[in-house]
């Protein structure tokens, strides 16, 4: 994995009240449904309702765990063990979980904030994808993500 390139302009306006979503800067239908069939195109990996977000919301799911290592590990502890989920095409962002470090970094790169309720310091919102180039970025930090599930 290369180095995380900053992300450009400013970040998106967010919710203060639950859900936590995205409110501006949008990622485009066209490429939020690339987005969703990427991640779902993923080894070892299956859709799902998620367990804590609005229906419209899509559960990342591991066909190759069903049980966190450690409740950090997951969005929805104590249950499936849920380490992404996708929010609908109205808001676009991606929730998931990354060691505390990385998503820190993250954040002061302009790809994340820490999740509104956050139990654990681990989960993060991450923003949209723009164009191209962020749809690359964000699913490279899914990717991130499963792995540490998968820890």
């Amino acid at each position: 994995m290369g180095e995380t390139p900053a992300r450009t302009g400013s970040a998106p306006t967010t919710s203060t009240d639950g859900p936590h979503r995205q409110v501006d800067q949008i990622a485009p239908p066209e490429l939020w449904g690339r987005m969703i069939a990427e991640v779902f195109a993923l080894p070892d990996v299956v859709e799902g309702h998620s367990q804590v977000s609005p229906a419209s919301s899509r559960a990342v799911f591991l066909t190759d765990r069903e049980v966190e290592s450690a409740p950090e590990r997951s969005l929805a502890p104590g249950r499936r063990l849920e380490p992404v989920h996708l929010h609908g095409v109205q808001d676009t962002s991606t929730h998931l979980v990354l060691p505390e470090a990385r998503g820190r970094e993250l954040t002061d790169l302009g790809w994340a904030e820490p999740h509104g309720y956050a139990d654990f310091g681990t989960e993060f919102m991450v923003y949209g994808p723009r164009d191209e180039a962020e749809l690359a970025v964000v699913l490279g930090i899914v990717e991130e993500s499963l792995a540490f599930a998968r820890e």
